[in-house]
């Protein structure tokens, strides 16, 4: 086998485990916006089916670790070759968590129907989630052209999902010391916000891949954050998603 083909076969299973993560990755996209649209109108039964169609996702990393196991077994690539089929796995993993976290958020829908909404913290989960959801198809945007400057962007676009993080936090603080009743969806919808705001770490650390297998380098610079979301640390259920 010549090194022409050896080449050529090595760029077409890559190819095609690129698109299965694009795949995956709008599976994610969907599952994010149905998510947030759940929240904004108590939708039980759209609850139930982010939970069913995660196991969509699951499968589809599955069958990623097996191409890149293939992968590197058949072509041993290097180098560059290396970094991005190493890439895959690590973009995978990530968009996983992704889902894993709008599962849970729908897991908390039919205790939130039960309760009435509390001031303005449905509307900042809701533009939390646009501003993920964007943040997500943006860094795969930039996965599929190597583009370390559109990474980039998308990193310093989580500070404003840590900001209004931040802001609903004290918010539903607020609410729970003015009246206990408030303490139980107050809690359900910290936990959400907090879900949200993994979501956009997680977006955040596929944007540092992209840099890492453009040119090899780790990023050396902390990631950009608006406010102090890391004193604002509240998630009762870390266990569950993480």
């Amino acid at each position: 086998m010549n090194q022409e083909h050896i080449v050529k076969a090595f760029d077409d299973d890559l190819a095609q485990i690129e698109n299965q993560i694009m795949e995956m990755g709008g599976l994610v996209e969907s599952q994010i916006v149905d998510a947030a649209l759940a929240l904004k109108t108590r939708d039980v039964e759209l609850a139930e089916a982010i939970i069913i169609k995660d196991r969509d996702i699951d499968a589809l990393e599955a069958e990623l670790d097996n191409a890149v196991v293939r992968v590197l077994a058949l072509r041993q690539p290097k180098a560059q070759d290396l970094r991005a089929v190493v890439a895959v796995l690590k973009v995978a993993s990530n968009l996983e968590r992704i889902g894993d976290y709008a599962k849970n958020i729908a897991k908390r829908i039919p205790i939130l129907a039960q309760a009435g909404k509390l001031g303005s913290a449905t509307g900042t989960l809701d533009r939390m989630c646009s501003v993920v959801q964007a943040m997500v198809k943006d860094v795969l945007d930039a996965y599929i052209v190597r583009d370390p400057e559109k990474a980039e962007a998308v990193r310093v676009r989580d500070g404003d999902v840590d900001q209004m993080y931040n802001t609903l936090f004290r918010e539903l603080l607020t609410y729970m010391m003015e009246d206990p009743r408030n303490i139980t969806p107050s809690t359900h919808l910290l936990s959400i916000a907090k879900h949200i705001e993994r979501m956009g770490d997680h977006t955040t650390s596929i944007a540092e891949q992209i840099q890492y297998l453009v040119s090899g380098t780790q990023t050396d610079s902390e990631r950009p954050t608006t406010g102090n979301a890391s004193h604002l640390d509240f998630d009762p259920t870390k266990k569950q998603a993480e």
